[in-house]
């Protein structure tokens, strides 16, 4: 028997969707966090079909890092990200600008059992109060398949400089650090999935993809205890601004994959102006290799 999907909202706190007994994933829209780990909506837990946990939620090491959540580090002077802010020259320097994504509203939640979507507004506020971003952020989980083993999340954004003047957004590496270009939709993976494997739409492997354009990377980790493995494959669509994207990703110290549309070259956002992006995270409870990915990410990529 096919079993049907539940949600559960908790109000003024998060979205839960789950697959039988297992938690697909928590959207916590409403986060309690202190202002340095710049406050912003997060996806935690994410879970495969086996129930197999996939994010990692405030790593001691990077405590502003929360499962899978949308970041910008360098906005102008201003940080989205978290934790302290690169200078060039003086490393990584604790500043009054640690800006936050405010939940404003739900315009829409449909859900009907078996797939779930959600429109959300949001508002990028920095830490002095001014108002620099709107946005418009969709999530939705379209369908599972249950026989292949995977579930698909979806998440688009649009962003609108409403700031009155140009924002430039960049990277730790526009700003002079190499190979630290991190930023846009990131994931933090469990600490188990150290020097896991990975692949790219070109062919790429491991960490030759740091920096490189690709449709979608694949990363594929192990678990402690059961020894499972699962596989996430971040695609991006070719309506995306800056598509292919450069990812920023590693696998040591710890598993992370960024869709780092700022990686090495700032974006002047101008004043009224609106980008787009689009994003799919392929959950699956097994190893997926290229041949199985690649008509996945080509199908996904014409709707």
């Amino acid at each position: 028997m096919k079993q049907k999907l539940h949600l559960t909202h908790d109000y003024d706190d998060a979205l839960e969707v789950r697959h039988g007994d297992t938690t697909l994933f928590r959207y916590v829209y409403q986060p309690r966090m202190a202002e340095d780990e710049s406050p912003k909506p997060y996806f935690h837990p994410v879970q495969d079909l086996a129930g197999n946990l996939v994010t990692i939620f405030r790593p001691y090491d990077h405590v502003w890092h929360k499962g899978i959540a949308m970041t910008i580090a360098h906005m102008e002077d201003q940080n989205f990200w978290g934790g302290a802010s690169y200078r060039h020259g003086r490393g990584y320097v604790p500043l009054p600008n640690n800006g936050t994504q405010r939940h404003d509203a739900w315009d829409a939640i449909d859900f009907d059992g078996e797939s779930f979507h959600a429109n959300e507004r949001l508002s990028w506020i920095t830490q002095s109060g001014e108002h620099w971003l709107a946005e418009e952020r969709q999530i939705g989980l379209p369908a599972i398949d249950a026989d292949a083993g995977y579930w698909a999340l979806d998440f688009s954004s649009r962003l609108t400089n409403v700031r009155g003047k140009v924002i430039e957004i960049g990277s730790p590496t526009t700003a002079g650090r190499v190979k630290a270009g991190y930023g846009g939709l990131f994931w933090r993976g469990p600490r188990s999935f150290l020097n896991g494997s990975v692949i790219d739409s070109t062919g790429r492997q491991d960490d030759e993809i740091m920096g490189e354009r690709a449709a979608w990377i694949a990363y594929s980790g192990r678990h402690d205890g059961s020894g499972d493995r699962s596989t996430l494959v971040f695609m991006d669509h070719p309506t995306s601004l800056r598509h292919p994207t450069q990812w920023f990703m590693r696998r040591d110290p710890f598993a992370c994959a960024a869709f780092s549309w700022m990686f090495d070259e700032v974006y002047p956002l101008q004043p009224g102006e609106t980008i787009s992006m689009r994003y799919r995270i392929l959950i699956a409870n097994s190893s997926l290799d290229a041949e199985e990915i690649a008509p996945l990410a080509e199908k996904w990529g014409k709707e």
